[in-house]
């Protein structure tokens, strides 16, 4: 018998990595990706001292090279070594760490940094930076289209009150899952599901919902997010 759903709103790179662990804990993996990411046409990159990457789609949307690399966490960072990237190393995992990490390792007076990001994304870590004294140099490498519609798996597990959790890893993609839900008449399917986050922010981004519980990893870490769930009930 198939274990009740969780669905995971992690868009790819890193939807399917979520839905593996989901799995292997017995739990069913709902795919209901909030955002639909595109890399945008290659293009050359300029010089720089350093390649900041603050997702995984940045690091798998740049060629590789031996330009030094500084990402977000320990997934982007993996992403970056698989891609080619030579010389990777992470901060803990959000965009302040990204900031901190960077101003302990780098000179501004060594020549500028390389911000690689999805269009719309990351305006406050290049503000962080440049008032560290970094020239910034922010490269569009990824679209975000936003999911139009829930996948009809998802909506019919939704719809038949057999998801017991939903897993968020970004302000944008609970505003996105939510608009879906409701556009879905099934706003009210939260009362019986916990939502599950990487962050405060996040989590106030769920509160419209009246959803049976939210809980909040300890760090801002997808792969922390499945320890949340427990065994299946």
């Amino acid at each position: 018998m198939m274990g009740r759903g969780i669905l995971v709103t992690r868009p790819e790179p890193g939807g399917a990595e979520t839905a593996r662990a989901v799995a292997a804990l017995g739990w069913h993996p709902l795919l209901a990706p909030a955002l639909v990411l595109r890399a945008a046409p290659a293009r050359g990159l300029p010089k720089a001292q350093a390649i900041l990457l603050p997702s995984r789609a940045a690091a798998r949307a740049l060629p590789p090279g031996e330009t030094p690399v500084l990402a977000v966490g320990a997934g982007t960072a993996a992403e970056a070594r698989a891609q080619g990237f030579s010389q990777v190393t992470a901060a803990e995992g959000d965009a302040a760490a990204l900031a901190a990490l960077a101003a302990e390792r780098l000179d501004p007076a060594s020549g500028p940094l390389l911000l690689a990001v999805g269009r719309g994304y990351s305006m406050d870590l290049a503000r962080a930076l440049r008032a560290r004294g970094f020239r910034v140099i922010r490269r569009i490498a990824y679209e975000a289209a936003p999911a139009t519609a829930l996948p009809e798996e998802a909506r019919a597990a939704l719809a038949a009150g057999t998801v017991a959790a939903a897993l968020f890893t970004s302000p944008r993609g609970v505003r996105i899952t939510l608009a879906l839900l409701r556009q879905a008449g099934l706003a009210d399917a939260a009362r019986g599901i916990r939502a599950l986050a990487i962050s405060e922010r996040i989590a106030e981004a769920l509160r419209p919902l009246p959803w049976a519980g939210i809980a909040v990893t300890e760090r801002p870490d997808p792969a922390l997010l499945p320890a949340l769930l427990g065994p299946p009930g």
